[in-house]
């Protein structure tokens, strides 16, 4: 996401770099390469001149802060700017007085309208809002037993009449049904097309007439770009919607959907869906948004991911066990699994400051060396696991465990010391010092985080120890989530 703008960015923080000032001679060579930077993540080209005139405009007249370099206050007034253009700030989801809270979900087929239903539900849920869903679309084949079944795997009731049905009438008494079982929230499921139609329109319509949405949400595929923030734009003056869900945006490396579609529309885009698992949808952040542009990761959503993933006991438990070195296979077994269920191991580490730079070929070798480690332990016997001491001392236990993974012995030996070295090191970042890491897992890794040489810890995540300074907040429940050491 956003690879090719970033890279086109950073060219233009290198022609202010060794600059005394910033002045109008070398800042227009920096500009030259912003807007063809913005011009290639296909950006609307109205918005590239305004971005370009409020850059330029504000540059000039910037006063040079004192200890602060040229290239860094550009990048500042460039990353103000990208904030701007894409709204400011995150526009939550209204909540209606009197529930259901209506929304209504719009757009053409093949966005992922039917997924990112079922997203929007399932992030919903999570925030304790229960919710309907309400299949209308009996136009597209299984397009309502694709809604049933994302339901059942989320566990959120859908409403469906089967494909003979009014779509209006089906939308009506899905409202009414939800009314009646005190639902949070209803979510309407629409038909698309492959383009805009008259009859597409004139149905969604009626539909909006019948059950008065609170939220009409257009769905927009990012790799369409520009004609992104056109679609929404033309859906907005013909029927009226409150905001867009963005799809695809983890496939899209230009990003030109995001920066076009609140300055085109008018619209702000309210989440926007980060791949195709059903849990891959994110509140839209302007501020986040431009910090990973930039290449400044974004340290709030992986603390946001932690916590959904993340039990505040168990992470306690887990902090015992670092400061006591008891840390062994099967809790380190559980973190990694836990680490998997918060997305790939490039989209993580590019959300930790000073990590972007990673090439694909480092994150595969970090995937890689974290399935061989995974292999390895699942290899290992209960007692084994609890007591990585047995193995140090044991060639025949070692050569079982590299037999039965497929690896050989002096790999799983590497694992063994590997793992002693580092359940020291996290004792030792437990009381407070964070001395430099070996290499993890097998060659490679300088971060236990991190694929791909001896990178240095991220500014900020020195003397970082997990959950030790969590806060422990009262629990609602036992489900209570909490930031986990990762």
């Amino acid at each position: 996401m956003f690879d090719a703008l970033a890279d086109r960015l950073e060219a233009a923080w290198k022609k202010l770099r060794g600059q005394d000032k910033i002045s109008q001679s070398n800042i227009q060579d920096a500009l030259r390469e912003v807007r063809r930077a913005l011009l290639e993540a296909d950006v609307n080209l109205q918005v590239v001149k305004e971005f370009i005139s409020e850059v330029e405009a504000k540059a000039q007249g910037a006063e040079v802060i004192a200890g602060v370099r040229p290239d860094q206050q550009f990048i500042k007034i460039v990353y103000d700017e990208l904030v701007q253009v894409m709204g400011e700030t995150n526009v939550p989801l209204v909540q209606a007085q009197n529930p259901p809270t209506i929304v209504l979900m719009a757009g053409l087929q093949g966005t992922g309208k039917t997924t990112a239903t079922a997203k929007l539900a399932l992030h919903l849920r999570k925030i304790d809002r229960t919710c309907l869903m309400v299949a209308t679309d009996v136009y597209r084949p299984a397009a309502i037993e694709q809604l049933v079944t994302l339901g059942k795997q989320i566990d959120v009731p859908v409403f469906e009449m089967g494909s003979d049905a009014d779509p209006v009438e089906i939308a009506r008494l899905g409202v009414e049904r939800g009314r009646a079982e005190k639902f949070d929230t209803v979510i309407i499921d629409t038909a698309g097309r492959l383009q805009i139609d008259a009859d597409m329109m004139a149905e969604l319509a009626r539909i909006k007439e019948v059950v008065q949405p609170h939220e009409t949400l257009l769905v927009v595929d990012a790799m369409t770009g520009q004609e992104a923030a056109n679609l929404t734009r033309t859906f907005h003056e013909q029927i009226g919607i409150t905001g867009a869900i963005l799809t695809k945006l983890d496939g899209d490396s230009r990003g030109g959907a995001a920066l076009s579609v609140r300055r085109i529309s008018g619209a702000p885009i309210k989440f926007v869906g980060v791949g195709e698992k059903v849990e891959a949808l994110q509140p839209f952040y302007p501020d986040r948004m431009a910090s990973r542009i930039l290449g400044m990761g974004d340290v709030l959503t992986l603390v946001e991911k932690a916590q959904e993933e993340f039990d505040l006991a168990d992470a306690e438990k887990m902090q015992e066990k670092i400061l006591a070195a008891k840390f062994d296979f099967t809790d380190f077994l559980k973190q990694l699994r836990l680490l998997k269920n918060m997305g790939s191991l490039g989209g993580i580490l590019k959300l930790i400051p000073g990590m972007n730079k990673l090439s694909s070929d480092q994150l595969q070798q970090g995937e890689t060396q974290l399935k061989r480690c995974e292999a390895m332990i699942n290899s290992m016997t209960q007692e084994e696991r609890k007591n990585p001491d047995l193995l140090a001392s044991s060639p025949s236990r070692r050569r079982r465990i590299a037999g039965g993974s497929g690896y050989k012995e002096a790999d799983v030996s590497k694992l063994v010391s590997d793992f002693q070295k580092m359940r020291s090191l996290m004792q030792q970042m437990g009381q407070g010092s964070f001395p430099g890491m070996p290499g993890m897992f097998g060659g490679g890794m300088g971060n236990p985080l991190a694929a791909g040489g001896n990178r240095p810890t991220p500014p900020g995540w020195r003397g970082y120890s997990g959950g030790a300074s969590a806060k422990k907040k009262p629990k609602k429940d036992k489900k209570k989530k909490g930031f986990g050491t990762l």
